[in-house]
């Protein structure tokens, strides 16, 4: 190589073997060159659809009901105290007290029922059958059942009552939680969506200009007998991965030279973090 200034040229050469190999080597580079510079590994690539993912094939976020419109449905049109009354008589009138109720009631007719035989029994034996107080007496066990019954139907709605109010509570939170968790649901969407579409244009950006990048290495192999020169790696797809043990590597070198061993682990920490933020 040379170059020209006024009337002197100046000729760089450098030994045979070495500018022998720099031409095989370029020879190598356009073979390789003319082989994968229409061979994209990107134009097979296929968008990412976020809708499919979040939706449904065929649905996208204006399918669904507005955020306003979840908020009103559940929690600006919400009252309060009608909500309480209907969460109260649902608990404290549920079909499973009335059952609890006929069935203590079944158990105490058990018990009225020996009741009213022993005093028949023995009203007989004192041949009272046909006393006013026989109708009296027998009329007693019944009149208990029903008192009785009437305690333990009070006594389980009163306990009953604690019950509805943490129903009534927890339909509150819970009209309060699909409110917030949609909210989070179109946060995650968007900003998934905003994150798949930059993806899905940078794969594309790759695709086009892949032959560029083809050509970029083909121009640093040109220039290698010059010195190390830096390749554009991003635009052939290089991995956060490959680009962060490049970096520690760099740094490990660097930090060798300037500490040793322990400059070395520094060094390549350092790079590694350089690396892994670019």
């Amino acid at each position: 190589m040379g170059k020209s200034s006024g009337d002197t040229e100046t000729t760089i050469r450098y030994a045979p073997y070495i500018e022998d190999k720099h031409e095989a080597f370029l020879e190598a580079t356009a073979t390789y060159r003319l082989a994968t510079t229409d061979d994209s590994p990107f134009e097979d690539y296929t968008d990412i659809v976020v809708e499919n993912a979040f939706f449904g094939t065929g649905y996208t976020i204006a399918s669904f009901p507005t955020m306003y419109d979840m908020f009103g449905k559940f929690m600006a049109g919400l009252d309060i105290d009608t909500l309480f009354s209907q969460v109260f008589e649902d608990t404290v009138n549920a079909p499973e007290v009335n059952d609890l109720v006929a069935a203590e009631g079944a158990l105490i007719q058990d018990d009225v029922d020996e009741a009213v035989t022993a005093i028949e029994v023995g009203m007989r034996d004192i041949n009272s059958v046909q006393a006013s107080t026989f109708v009296i007496a027998r009329a007693i066990p019944a009149d208990t059942k029903i008192k009785v019954l009437e305690k333990f139907r009070s006594e389980l709605k009163y306990r009953l009552i604690p019950v509805a109010t943490d129903r009534w509570k927890a339909h509150m939170e819970w009209n309060k939680g699909v409110v917030v968790t949609y909210a989070e649901i179109m946060k995650l969407y968007y900003a998934s969506k905003m994150d798949i579409t930059d993806f899905n244009y940078t794969m594309d950006v790759k695709d086009k200009l892949w032959p560029f990048t083809v050509l970029d290495y083909e121009r640093a192999n040109l220039g290698a007998l010059q010195g190390a020169t830096k390749t554009s790696s991003d635009v052939a797809g290089a991995s956060t991965a490959s680009k962060a043990i490049s970096g520690a590597a760099s740094g490990a070198a660097m930090g060798a030279m300037v500490g040793g061993p322990t400059g070395a682990v520094v060094g390549g920490v350092v790079g590694l973090a350089a690396g892994l933020m670019s």
